[in-house]
């Protein structure tokens, strides 16, 4: 009697586990459509709470099916414990027949079970075409192109408004011309490039910018006696010809000796790149005074030394900016 029942518990503990393992099925909804119509590709699950299903990446294993989306899971019911979710891939037909899509499948996983579940049966899909009577129906050939007459009118607007736009720009160009020429210029003039400023009003006008920066009063020495010198050296090279700016503090002022210029702009040449090279080379670090000093100097290096004709051109009155 004992042996019998606990072959009834066996039994029954088996049927339950049975029924523990989720439940796949499958269908094509619709299951017949046209060339290039979409359709479903549905596949539900029933399982329990604590299982895990998961959904496969679709794949047709044939070209003539493509995949269109992916739908999200979905949970149609929940009993208890129970579960029902169903995944749908949207996909189309490009050609006819009847097709096996084969069964359905997930991958399960149950603690240290890891299983692939497949519905019972294999889904199938018909694919049919337009059908023709030839019979009743005609086939003909493309029509050709219909060439229909010119009309003004279908450009009569567009030709009016650019009449009044051409309209427009003769008289602009006509007051522009006037207006040149009573200030003695032509057309012509206002396409021409502006000539090169003299080298001396290109110098003060760095010099100015530089000055502007206030670099040594933030403690940027070697920067700014590197844009003082680079200045000297721009204007040295415009206003004799002199290559400086490949050239050291010693070449500078030794291919200077040939050069005509007062003496006071020589020594402050010189005094200069002196201090510059103490700056960059040796990290020295002027004062304030000599600093706005060394500006002066390159300031009036450049208004001694400018050409008469060029100074005529600049603006006598210019003065050095002085740091307050």
């Amino acid at each position: 009697m004992k042996r019998i029942l606990a072959l009834l518990a066996l039994a029954c503990a088996s049927g339950a586990a049975a029924q523990r393992v989720p439940v796949v099925t499958g269908f094509v909804e619709p299951d017949s459509i046209g060339i290039g119509d979409r359709f479903d590709y549905v596949i539900d699950v029933e399982q329990d709470l604590v299982q895990v299903v998961e959904f496969p990446a679709f794949d047709p294993h044939d070209d003539k099916i493509e995949l269109y989306r992916e739908m999200p899971v979905d949970t149609l019911e929940r009993d208890g414990r129970r579960l029902r979710l169903r995944k749908r891939y949207r996909l189309a037909a490009f050609e006819e027949g009847n097709y096996n899509l084969g069964v359905a499948r997930v991958l399960y996983a149950d603690k240290n079970i890891v299983d692939t579940l497949s519905s019972r049966d294999s889904l199938r899909l018909t694919v049919t075409t337009f059908q023709i009577d030839s019979t009743s129906q005609s086939i003909y050939d493309v029509k050709g192109q219909r060439r229909l007459p010119f009309r003004f009118a279908e450009i009569s607007g567009y030709a009016l408004w650019g009449l009044f736009g051409l309209l427009l720009l003769a008289g602009a160009l006509y007051l522009l011309r006037r207006w040149l020429a009573a200030r003695g210029k032509a057309l012509g003039d206002l396409f021409r490039p502006a000539p090169p400023q003299p080298p001396h009003v290109v110098a003060i006008r760095a010099l100015e910018a530089l000055h502007h920066q206030k670099l040594w009063q933030n403690n940027k020495h070697k920067q700014y006696y590197s844009g003082l010198t680079e200045i000297l050296r721009t204007y040295i090279a415009g206003r004799w010809g002199v290559g400086a700016m490949e050239m050291t503090s010693d070449e500078i002022l030794a291919a200077m000796r040939d050069v005509e210029m007062p003496d006071k702009a020589s020594m402050d040449l010189a005094t200069i790149l002196r201090d510059a090279d103490l700056v960059k080379f040796a990290k020295d670090t002027p004062d304030a005074e000599q600093n706005e000093a060394d500006y002066l100097k390159a300031y009036y290096f450049v208004e001694e030394t400018k050409l008469v004709e060029e100074s005529q051109a600049a603006n006598p009155e210019s003065q050095p900016e002085i740091e307050q």
